[in-house]
């Protein structure tokens, strides 16, 4: 039976390895960076968490076998935020699943560290990558798309890629779709989906700030996009800055500074509203950007939805899937 990769980004990826073994550590520290960032809270609090994330057993963790021929693998970092993680990640394989019938709809995370806490705190289990893909193996599965949940085309988005690669003898085709953010349509449509979920605020007294995660990769430039994006639009008042990156808190802090505001609105701008929302952004702890403009003499508003709560955002994600399964037939 003849076999059919039909990703040139999976053999562009392979190439890269081939030519620049530093790739290889480059990918794994993306990976440790992200884990410890990330899923920092979920390492400790086997014995010290003393929040509640909302009921895991509400959460369809999309890990059956009886797959059939056409899988349609969801592969996100993940939270052990039980409500966010329905909320956001289950809301959009849920939408994937509304538009695709055809196909069956799996989950996978790539932060074992989220996994196992996860396992540990609430008895539930969810596929990582190399179980998501063992198990497409064995139930036979023939057409493979894979849809990344991820904000950018980061080194994180390359290693997923990289891994499939390994797999593209099991299969007879395997696509990959793009993350949020990859055309200046997706762009305008996520800067719209923000501005309407914080319309209620924008009262002209108001700084809507943004929080990202932020990496070193080049592909940082997502948010100073996104920024310049919202600009365009006349939301002169909304700011986008990163934890881990450029624009920095210090960054918001200066711009929201310049003109006279009386209130902040914080929201995450990340699929999920997970630990970087609850704790770096909305945390009372000091060093948080809560209390960062608390301190600043503002009053604050914090906004724990992920973008993967907006029904445009998982349409975004939707449509990048549709184009993975079009380019089977090609």
């Amino acid at each position: 039976m003849k076999k059919r990769f039909v990703n040139a980004l999976i053999a562009g990826v392979v190439a890269s390895a081939m030519m620049a073994a530093g790739c290889v550590s480059a990918f794994a520290d993306e990976a440790a960076t992200e884990a410890v960032t990330e899923a920092a809270a979920e390492e400790e609090a086997d014995e010290e968490e003393d929040y509640t994330t909302g009921d895991a057993s509400l959460d369809k963790v999309r890990n059956e076998d009886e797959i059939g021929e056409n899988e349609l693998l969801v592969l996100s970092f993940g939270t052990s935020f039980n409500d966010s993680r329905r909320l956001t990640i289950g809301a959009i394989e849920q939408a994937l699943e509304d538009a695709f019938p055809d196909y069956s709809v799996r989950r996978g995370f790539t932060a074992n560290i989220v996994i196992d806490h996860v396992e540990r705190r609430d008895g539930i289990h969810i596929d990582d990558i190399n179980e998501a893909l063992d198990r497409a193996v064995d139930n036979g599965v023939k057409n493979l798309v894979v849809q990344p949940t991820h904000l950018m085309n980061g080194l994180e988005y390359d290693e997923i890629v990289g891994k499939l690669a390994e797999y593209s003898d099991s299969f007879e085709k395997v696509v990959v779709g793009e993350p949020l953010l990859t055309s200046d349509e997706d762009f305008d449509t996520v800067a719209d989906a923000i501005i309407e979920a914080t319309a209620e605020y924008d009262d002209g007294e108001t700084a809507i700030c943004f929080m990202g995660h932020g990496t070193e990769a080049e592909s940082n430039a997502v948010y100073a996009k996104m920024q310049q994006v919202l600009t365009d639009k006349g939301m002169e008042n909304y700011y986008v800055g990163t934890v881990e990156a450029a624009p920095s808190l210090d960054d918001v802090l200066a711009a929201v500074g310049e003109k006279e505001y009386k209130r902040v609105v914080l929201r995450p701008l990340m699929v999920v509203a997970g630990d970087h929302a609850n704790n770096d952004m909305a945390g009372d702890e000091e060093g948080t950007w809560k209390t960062a403009f608390e301190e600043a003499g503002y009053e604050v508003v914090p906004v724990l939805e992920g973008l993967g709560q907006l029904e445009a955002v998982q349409q975004v994600y939707v449509a990048h899937a549709q184009a993975a399964i079009d380019s089977l037939a090609e």
